[in-house]
């Protein structure tokens, strides 16, 4: 089985491995025939590509930058879906040294003009039939398709290791504007390095990548630790849960990566068979809350691990991931990751004691273990980094044994007549009920009582949620101020492109409440 090579390791070959590329290349002088990646097409074309002709392919791409006037610390704004061109013009980036700044590609036109400005990018490349719409909104920065990537064939400078600033990722911007963290090379690879050596990451594996790759999740974790390990990645145009066990079954991954949302997808919208743990899946990381008994029938159907971790863009390392063994919980983000500087503290910078919920935050180098702050933001930057720790905004408890829980977003606490209220809590008991799928709680106002606790619910497939049974459903379980004054049943909750849930959306969307709608006298309504 293949060593992880690290930047320090000297049989990694004769490229140093300070960035994205170098590793890349370092392994294609060792196994150039190995497999980097299959790509699997909206039509379910299986494409391959080897270490050595993705180093070709990098390189053209950086060529194709070179070409247009792009040069080392320009930024290349990048919107587009899942596609090999991805992953050309990411390694091609750090080959030539340019920042990449890779967005969702639905962006709106108010939201490419703020990304174009906020990150001073001088070109954009865009998929081929956003190009007139991200052109609209671009002003005087070019914009050129994605197709025309393979078409570069301009002399490039010597390879050399790359340092500094490597990517702009924006955050979701859910609550408010997004913000572009700074990703550099360091981290990159620092990342890359750490979650192959705790997941046991070799150049036997396969990543099964369908969510987005303009998101960290899959670029921090799949991507990045296949290239330490040498490993490879099985792509997908698209996360499809109709699509997603035959991939497993048919691409032989051995690793992959989801959040909370696809899992129960997964499980609601596809029939069990008896070949679905016909795979050679070891290990399934997810974000977010999935219920035991959805994590359960998970691992039985695939016959595979459930792994939970915790990470946000800016951490870069995630802090927290269960082992891969007999100490994981479904419901814990787990134990700190080995290196990981994390404390849990009070509103005062105190820290609070095991069983406590406190605000996570996480130490270490800026710029090489955690990112060094949002890019020309100076006051977000100070807020985020103060006093040498980061500063997650998410509350957590700690057990006895350092294992952590996620309570929620610290803004997403709900205060109610002088009670916090996790919403977390409330959407837990909820979708424990057997009618319900997933649920959403946040607060609204409350003249009376500061706010009012509001949930949204999907009911199961087949299923439509009793008003009467899942208020006494969630009478019987929390106390009386954590029960929802009113209950919202939709058919599906909005999200951000990685399956996070839109709560200022549902915010939006939530009527005024009536005098009649109390703790005391929750209702059960659908939206109109």
């Amino acid at each position: 089985m293949a060593t992880p090579l690290t930047p320090t390791d000297p049989s990694a070959a004769s490229a140093p491995s300070s960035d994205a590329f170098s590793l890349l290349a370092a392994h294609a002088a060792v196994t150039p025939d190995a497999p980097f990646l299959l790509f699997e097409d909206a039509a379910e074309r299986v494409s391959t590509t080897t270490y050595a002709e993705q180093v070709r392919r990098a390189e053209t791409a950086a060529a194709f930058l070179s070409d247009r006037g792009v040069g080392e610390g320009d930024r290349v704004h990048l919107l587009t879906a899942n596609r090999p061109e991805f992953l050309d013009l990411l390694l091609g980036a750090a080959r030539l040294g340019v920042v990449l700044v890779p967005v969702n590609p639905s962006s709106t036109a108010e939201e490419v003009a703020h990304q174009l400005a906020a990150s001073r990018a001088i070109l954009s490349v865009a998929e081929d039939e956003r190009v007139p719409a991200v052109r609209a909104a671009a002003g005087a920065v070019p914009v050129v398709p994605i197709t025309e990537v393979s078409a570069g064939r301009g002399a490039l400078p010597p390879r050399r290791p790359r340092a500094g600033l490597a990517a702009i990722m924006f955050t979701s911007g859910t609550t408010s504007r997004p913000k572009g963290v700074r990703v550099s090379h360091a981290n990159y690879v620092r990342v890359g390095t750490a979650l192959a050596e705790h997941l046991g990451v070799t150049a036997a594996d396969r990543w099964l990548v369908t969510l987005p790759l303009f998101h960290a999740n899959a670029q921090y974790y799949c991507v990045m630790s296949a290239l330490v390990a040498g490993a490879s990645v099985a792509l997908a145009d698209r996360f499809s849960a109709s699509r997603w066990i035959r991939q497993a079954r048919t691409l032989r991954p051995t690793l992959a990566s989801l959040f909370a949302a696809p899992v129960r997808m997964i499980l609601a919208r596809t029939t069990p068979e008896d070949r679905d743990a016909d795979n050679d899946l070891r290990l399934v990381l997810f974000a977010q809350n999935v219920a035991d008994e959805q994590a359960a029938a998970f691992e039985q159907r695939l016959g595979t691990l459930l792994v939970q971790l915790y990470g946000m863009t800016e951490t870069v390392l995630p802090p927290f991931v269960n082992p891969p063994d007999e100490r994981r919980r479904w419901g814990s983000i787990g134990l700190p990751l080995p290196g990981v500087p994390v404390r849990v503290v009070d509103a005062e910078g105190r820290p609070v004691p095991a069983g406590a919920p406190g605000e996570l935050q996480v130490g270490g180098t800026p710029g090489v273990d955690v990112t060094d702050g949002y890019d020309g933001l100076p006051a977000a930057t100070d807020a985020l980094l103060a006093d040498g720790w980061l500063r997650t905004g998410d509350l957590v408890v700690r057990d006895a044994e350092g294992r952590a829980w996620f309570v929620d977003r610290a803004k997403d606490m709900i205060k109610r007549a002088g009670e916090n209220v996790a919403a977390s809590e409330v959407e837990r008991v909820l979708a424990d009920h057997p009618d319900v799928l997933e649920a959403a709680v946040h607060g609204v106002p409350d003249p009376i009582a500061d706010e009012a606790v509001v949930a949204h619910v999907v009911p199961r497939p087949g299923h439509r949620p009793d008003p009467d049974a899942l208020v006494a459903w969630c009478r019987e379980r929390l106390a009386r101020f954590k029960v929802p004054a009113l209950v919202l049943v939709r058919d599906d909750l909005p999200r951000t492109s990685v399956g996070k849930i839109r709560k200022d959306v549902l915010r939006a969307e939530t009527p005024p409440l009536t005098p009649t709608e109390t703790p005391s006298t929750p209702s059960l309504r659908s939206p109109s």
